[in-house]
This record gives structure tokens, sequence and C-alpha cells, in this order.
């Protein structure tokens, strides 16, 4: 089910183009003579790194956009912000957004930002029951019978994509007995907290909280990547509201080749991409060498095609059905708009 990424070469040969002509991306809202206010919704992960690359390079200021980065600690927590009106877009996590167009919330993915950025991580005393041959399940088991308590895991709240990714990984891919794990749901920081505060024995974190995790603390073990815990693990896209493709396709338009442009940045040289991606995500917290190591990261591939999470997202929809976070299966094929993407990728 793992979907290719875009070759590398290609990547390349497109982001120069771009790079070079930072006008290609003004012409066609600076043409109206007035700046486009969108309110986006965002987590706070690499994922999300493209969005944070257009807002701090200035390129959605040359594209003649006006953007307003509010955070928030998990998908669903976003979408209720979509829902409500007090959002244009959102850029997180794509099991949510199945949810909210099954209760009738006017939304298109416009555009992707990353895949497989989901990574189980397990403390020290969880981690010496995964030793080599060891089958995960039996860890578990293992654990459980050393401790006396099923092992506590953290990750978002039911219906997000790590909640998602880390159930399917527990109870179809190792199989695990469910009285051996007790899942913990709370917000990406709090996570990242309870992980170096030895307060669960394991955890789904994302870039750059993995990077962060492994250098305060080397005894916590990466157990599994993203592409074993959900095959073709579809991961943060960007989405905006059904209202702002009617009034103002342009800038939709000139969003999502600022995006082409960052992905092929974050691609093409992700230490010159750091301080941008900083800026929004660290800032100043987080050291920028981390956030360089993050960008490198094993967990991190950043793809902007839409296209290439449609499969993807369909088997985490039926999933979703599977667990009860969602009711019935929609049509996910409505749920995406690639026109902009592909008339970003068109040459001329």
């Amino acid at each position: 089910m793992t979907l290719p990424s875009l070759p590398r070469r290609a990547l390349l040969a497109a982001g120069a183009s771009l790079l070079a002509t930072p006008a290609l991306l003004s012409g066609r809202v600076q043409a109206q003579g007035t700046r486009v206010p969108i309110r986006i919704g965002n987590i706070p992960v690499i994922g999300a790194a493209p969005i944070f690359v257009v807002d701090k390079e200035g390129w959605a200021k040359e594209a003649g956009l006006d953007l307003t980065l509010t955070t928030f600690q998990s998908g669903p927590h976003a979408i209720q912000a979509l829902a409500s009106g007090t959002l244009d877009a959102y850029v997180a996590g794509i099991a949510p957004l199945g949810v909210a167009r099954s209760r009738g919330v006017d939304v298109k993915v416009v555009a992707a930002t990353a895949s497989g950025e989901n990574v189980f991580v397990g403390v020290p005393r969880l981690a010496t029951h995964f030793a080599p041959g060891v089958a995960p399940a039996e860890a578990f088991k293992r654990y459980r019978a050393a401790t006396g308590k099923a092992a506590r895991l953290a990750t978002q709240p039911a219906g997000s994509v790590p909640n998602t990714t880390l159930q399917y990984w527990l109870w179809e891919v190792i199989k695990a007995n469910r009285e051996d794990v007790e899942i913990v749901a709370m917000g990406i920081d709090a996570t990242q907290q309870a992980v170096l505060a030895d307060a669960v024995e394991g955890a789904t974190v994302r870039e750059p909280a993995l990077s962060i995790i492994l250098k305060s603390n080397p005894a916590i073990k990466l157990i599994e990547v993203g592409d074993r815990l959900f095959p073709g693990q579809p991961g943060t896209v960007v989405a905006v509201t059904g209202a702002l493709i009617a009034k103002q396709p342009a800038a939709v338009q000139s969003l999502v080749d600022a995006l082409v442009r960052a992905g092929d940045l974050l691609t093409k040289d992700p230490d010159k991409a750091a301080p941008a991606v900083a800026a929004n995500l660290a800032k100043g917290i987080v050291d920028l060498e981390i956030i360089k190591a993050a960008l490198k990261s094993p967990a991190t591939r950043f793809v902007i095609d839409p296209r290439e999470v449609i499969a993807p997202s369909k088997a985490m929809e039926a999933y979703q059905v599977k667990l009860g976070s969602l009711k019935e299966a929609a049509p996910l094929d409505a749920l995406f708009d690639v026109r902009f993407y592909e008339k970003a990728r068109r040459p001329g």
C-alpha cells in the first residue's frame, strides 16, 4: 500500500526553477491590488514545516497573502476551530478531516506536506523488553508480566492520525493483547513531556519531538518507524474551506504554489530552510541544530502532492470506521481538490 515519493531529482529540478522565479508566485493575487487574509490552524510538528517556510521566508506576502498562524495540540482541536468558522485553512493530520466532512464541514485538501511522520518510542523500562528476536506483542506481554501493569502508551485524541496509527499497529500489525497496553490520549507537547518525565512507557511522536527526546535521553528507544506502524501512513495535509476556494481561488492557488516552492527547498536544502521552520515551530526554545536534525530525520518525508496520500487516506478512513471513531466511510475523493497542485506543477 505504500506509495512512492516523488523522485528526488525531479523535485530538485522543479525546485531550482521555482526558487529562481519568485515573481511567478506573486502575480495571481497581487494583481488584484489587495492582500488576502488567510487564518491557518496548524499543529507544532516538523510535518507542518512547508507552511512555516512559506510564512517566514516572506513568500506569502510576495503572493499577496496575509497569513495568521494559530497552533493547536491536535488535529481534532483544529477541526473544531475550522468548523466554527474561525479558521480558513488547516495544516494537520488527514484523519480528522474525514470525520469533519461526514459532519457537514465544507473543506478540501489542496496539498499534502508530509507522510510517515508518526513513530513509536519506548522508555528504557519498556524498551528493554524489545530485544532482538522478540516479537513486539511478546515484548508488551513481558513488560506486563514483569511489572504487573499494562504499558501506558501516549498518543493524541481518538480520530487523530497518531491515535489511529498506533491502534492499527497494536491490533492489526503486531496483534498485541489488549490487556497488555493502555492508550492514554493527550496533546502533542504533553506527550513529549510525558515521555521525558518517564510518566508513560511509550508513545507515538513526530519530529521535532523525536530528536528532542533522543537527545535528552539516549536510553529511550525508537522502536518502530512510520510506514511500519501504518503502511503508507498519511500525515499532515493542507485543507481549506469551500468558502475560501469559492471566494478567493487565486489566493488558494498562490498558497499551493508557495507550498510547492517550500517543499522543494526543504528537500533540496533543509539547513537553509531550518531558520524559517525554527522561527515558527521552536520560537527560540528549541536549538536550531535540533530543527536541522529533525528535518533530515528518517521520520521526515516531505510530500506536497495531495494525490500521494489519497489511497492510504482511504485505508485509514476504513480503519477509523472499524474503530468506531467514524460512523461510516465517506467518498474521500470528494475531500481532495488536486487542481491547484496540478496547476502549480504545470510547466510555464
